[in-house]
C-alpha cells in the first residue's frame, strides 16, 4: 500500500468555469473547498490575498498568514 501525499498547506479554489477569477484562498484540509481548487504554495497564496482573492471565511487563512488589515 502506498503513502498518499501529504495535502497541501494552502489551497486556491477557481470559479465555476476554467476562465473565471478564483474565489477563495483556503487553509489547507478546510472543510469547506470546492472541487476546483488545487494546491499552492505560501507566496501564492499570500499573493492571491493581496490581489483581492477573499479569505474563506470559515479557515481564515489571511490570519494564519497574518494578514489582516
Amino acid at each position: 500500500m502506498e503513502a498518499r501525499p501529504a495535502p497541501p498547506d494552502w489551497l486556491l479554489e477557481q470559479g465555476l468555469n476554467g476562465h473565471s477569477l478564483p474565489v477563495y484562498v483556503h487553509a489547507g484540509g478546510c472543510w469547506n473547498t470546492g472541487k476546483n481548487s488545487k494546491g499552492i504554495s505560501q507566496d501564492q497564496a499570500r499573493r492571491a490575498l493581496a490581489d483581492g482573492t477573499k479569505a474563506c471565511p470559515h479557515c481564515r487563512p489571511d490570519t494564519a498568514l497574518r494578514m489582516l488589515d
